[in-house]
């Protein structure tokens, strides 16, 4: 791939990268862990992630179950959860803390799925900036070194590499509003 064309093509996959990272904290009725990722524990004065305070496990399909390392920091976890935008209060033993799923209401599940299609509208219109930036980088070469059918080919070049990543976005927002409609 040309070197002029890669910086966009890079820029292109952190955004779908980030989409499937946020698709990924998405509730689809069952119990997914990486709702945690965002989560912060105080721990000894620095926010640090659950996964790294307690072991986070899955007994049920709507059960997460955190085991902290510490028993002091059962409070610390559970605050943390009850502030944070999962939605489900913490219930815990004195041992292990357990977060129950609701199943979801066919309401909740569409809301849910336009939530996920507009996450995949916004990384279409970044991916979009992004081939404008490269369109406009490669019209300033036009003045220097660069000739008109060089640049005619880097955009269509660019507008391919687009079009990919367009693609790949529809197919995440896809698959994702399938998860949440499945009962």
């Amino acid at each position: 791939m040309d070197a002029r064309l890669q910086q966009y093509d890079d820029r292109m996959k952190k955004t779908v990268d980030f989409l499937e990272t946020d698709y990924a904290s998405v509730r689809a009725g069952r119990a997914n862990p990486h709702v945690l990722d965002r989560i912060r524990v105080n721990y000894y004065g620095t926010p640090t992630p659950i996964q790294q305070v307690g072991n986070v496990t899955v007994p049920e399909a709507r059960v997460i179950q955190i085991a902290p390392w510490e028993k002091s920091l059962i409070k610390e976890i559970e605050k943390a959860i009850q502030t944070s935008d999962v939605g489900i209060n913490p219930s815990n033993d004195g041992n292990v803390i357990r977060l129950v799923f609701p199943e979801l209401t066919q309401e909740r599940r569409k809301d849910l799925v336009k939530d996920v299609k507009k996450k995949a509208e916004d990384a279409k219109v970044a991916i979009r900036n992004i081939r404008r930036d490269g369109n406009e980088a490669f019209k300033k070469l036009a003045k220097t070194e660069v000739s008109e059918d060089e640049i005619k080919q880097l955009e269509e070049q660019l507008q391919k590499i687009t079009d990919r990543y367009i693609k790949d976005i529809d197919a995440l927002m896809e698959t994702k509003s399938k998860e949440i409609m499945t009962v």
